[in-house]
């Protein structure tokens, strides 16, 4: 027998009634599906929580027009097959209504990503995850990255990936490029790590 490489581990439609059905029975189990992986999203600790909350408080007071969805279901990948579920979805209000787990990521200007301290944040944060939202043709991913105290801005997706990247210390201004279009500190995010 021959195995495939490119052949995903798990049918889309196998993941959704596994993840729906992992969600339902053993509380926080959350899942995603990446590159046709099958994987297991950290349960954040407060800290990862406080992040995100304040972050959500820069969009709204730059973008109010927009917002800072937590944890809402993505369809991503080059073909929509893929599952995830960023930290943050900014989009419109009302960008996700009369959709189901996993939503249309057409509205989405940027996700955001807040690593976790576990061993797989390397490869699911840092290198799957900005592959898939590039080939999925959302403008921004911002990956707040606490194991290096580094905020990377990728944009401009070309299918594939960002072309652009910047990575920039905690502690110093990042500018969101448009359609996002704002800056802000990262001073703060010194208090959130360890």
């Amino acid at each position: 027998m021959t195995v495939m490489a490119d052949r995903p581990q798990i049918l889309t439609e196998e993941f959704e009634t596994l993840a729906r059905i992992a969600a339902r029975e053993i509380e926080g189990l959350r899942l995603e599906l990446i590159g046709g992986k099958l994987g297991v999203k950290a349960m954040p600790d407060g800290d990862h929580d406080r992040i995100v909350v304040w972050l959500a408080r820069i969009c709204m007071q730059h973008r109010p027009e927009q917002w800072l969805h937590v944890e809402r279901g993505l369809k991503v990948d080059q073909y929509r097959s893929g599952r995830a579920r960023p930290d943050a979805s900014m989009a419109p209000d009302g960008a996700f209504e009369g959709q189901g787990e996993w939503a249309d990521p057409a509205p989405v200007l940027m996700v955001v990503e807040v690593t976790s301290y576990d061993s797989d944040t390397d490869g699911r944060d840092r290198k799957e995850k900005p592959r898939a939202y590039a080939e999925t043709g959302i403008p921004v991913f911002v990956l707040i990255d606490r194991d290096n105290c580094l905020v990377r801005v990728h944009s401009e997706p070309d299918g594939q990936l960002y072309e652009t990247v910047r990575t920039v210390p905690f502690g110093k201004d990042v500018e969101l490029p448009d359609p996002v279009g704002f800056s802000f500190s990262t001073e703060p995010l010194k208090d959130w790590v360890r």
